[in-house]
């Protein structure tokens, strides 16, 4: 079947509608902002039904503003956010509990000895970010009652009353095994009851390319299908097929992604293993790392007045900066630290730094952080990568893009398109309503919208970055 697709990106800072033609072009936008809540002691909280409330707003004026029939709605999730709500009549429970939340520490840390078992099993590290520790600490904390899931679970139920989750989304809940999801997606009782979560009602999961359903919320019926992750969603719209090839997303944070094929290869450097989809009954895996803050860390630059909007990081930040380096840990620092009581910090400065400089540092220091996954993902294929894909807003910023291919040592291709989220979600759709379509066709071609080269000499990245390695080590304790 052919046809036009709603896909709908449901992110932490806004929730995209984008409707996408036969052949992956953009036809028409809308985006709705969200702010999470950031608490002390390190809560990070959304209101559900401000989620929700988004998801159809942002899909309606998609749909009027491109005034085209489309045949089904596609959905990208946040990943990790979790909330409780009743299953009768989907009503939240709780606040969702963002995947940057770190309120579930102690529940890790009470763990720790099963950390390598569960590490061996799941391919992920025992840590707040995934969604077990927040679904037990909600349980723990909050409410006992209805059921506690990822975000997607409870849009979709929503959207048309299925209670699902995808393969990818499960794969990253802690409660799944690497081994099985190749051959038998399903939640793993041992791990489930690690958690404490023993009971618990558990959505169907099931693969990115099925029909779940049908909505009327955006007016006319459709199906529901294509559903995914959103990280592993640009992993695919970024034509990352083949085993090696690599893209890093710059949003909220900045999430890199290594394809590795039908290999679910375990990670020897602290990055992390789950599934990148399950399409046409073949599950394709990946590795991944996380740096917690990009865009946040930006976003908290404007707010301290460093930076007088997002729109004019270059303009504010000088050509160097000057001895200043910056790890831009403010929710802790992920792969392959994993240390999630680490701080940011600034040093070297001296009375001549400006905010120039400050600016510069932190742009770099972002740039550093997936320098750093960049060399673990090479070490666990074996090879270093050949070059890096990438989207999300801020790579508008040249500097930061630049500052990436120097440190990294590779070319960095910048994605035409800042929706490679939703036209991922939207070839999942496609390829739900035609049986006969191949990934690679639903995917299609694209040409990067512009490529940075190294300028920087191998000895220059290497110096820059162990310096910045040492000032992690130093700071974070």
């Amino acid at each position: 079947m052919t046809g036009h697709i709603l896909a709908i990106d449901q992110g932490t800072s806004g929730t995209k509608g984008v409707v996408v033609d036969d052949h992956g072009a953009v036809c028409a936008t809308a985006e709705v902002p969200l702010r999470p809540d950031y608490l002390p002691g390190g809560g990070v909280e959304q209101d559900p039904q401000a989620l929700f409330d988004s998801v159809v707003t942002a899909g309606r004026r998609a749909l009027a503003e491109a005034d085209v029939p489309v045949i089904a709605v596609a959905l990208a999730n946040q990943g990790e956010t979790v909330l409780a709500w009743d299953r009768t009549t989907g009503r939240p429970l709780t606040p969702a509990v963002v995947w940057q939340d770190r309120r579930a520490e102690a529940l890790c840390a009470a763990l720790a000895e099963h950390g390598a078992h569960i590490a061996e099993r799941t391919g992920l590290v025992l840590d707040p970010y995934f969604s077990a520790p927040k679904m037990a600490w909600i349980r723990q904390n909050l409410t006992r009652e209805g059921v506690v899931t990822t975000t997607d679970t409870w849009l979709v139920h929503e959207l048309c009353g299925a209670f699902v989750t995808d393969a990818a989304t499960a794969s990253r809940s802690l409660l799944t095994t690497l081994d099985r999801a190749g051959r038998d997606p399903g939640w793993d009782d041992d791990l489930i009851g690690l958690f404490g979560l023993s009971g618990e009602a558990m959505p169907e999961i099931v693969a990115c390319d099925r029909i779940v359903g049908h909505t009327d919320v955006f007016g006319p019926t459709l199906p529901v299908g294509g559903l995914i992750v959103d990280q592993q969603a640009a992993l695919l719209a970024e034509s990352c097929l083949e085993p090696g090839s690599a893209k890093c997303t710059y949003g909220t944070g900045a999430f890199l992604l290594a394809q590795t094929g039908t290999d679910a290869v375990r990670s020897r450097w602290g990055l992390t293993t789950s599934v990148a989809w399950l399409l046409r009954d073949e599950t394709a895996f990946c590795v991944d790392g996380q740096v917690y803050t990009a865009a946040s860390a930006v976003r908290w630059a404007v707010d301290l007045g460093l930076v007088p909007a997002a729109d004019q990081l270059d303009t504010a930040a000088a050509d160097s900066s000057a001895g200043v380096l910056c790890v831009p840990a403010l929710a802790g620092l992920a792969a392959p630290w994993w240390n999630a009581s680490a701080t940011a910090s600034f040093s070297g400065m001296t009375l001549s730094s400006t905010r120039g400089h400050l600016v510069r540092a932190l742009l770099e220091g972002v740039a550093a952080q997936v320098s750093a996954l960049t060399e673990l993902v090479a070490a666990d294929l074996g090879r270093p990568l050949t070059r890096l894909r990438v989207d999300g807003g801020l790579t508008r910023s040249e500097v930061l893009m630049q500052a990436q291919a120097d440190l990294a040592q590779i070319p960095v291709e910048v994605y035409p398109s800042p929706h490679a989220t939703a036209l991922g979600a939207a070839a999942c759709a496609r390829l739900a309503t035609d049986p006969g379509l191949a990934v690679t066709d639903a995917v299609g071609a694209w040409t990067p919208q512009r490529t940075y080269e190294p300028q920087w000499p191998a000895g220059r990245a290497a110096d820059f970055l162990s310096r910045w390695r040492r000032t992690v080590e130093e700071t974070s304790g």
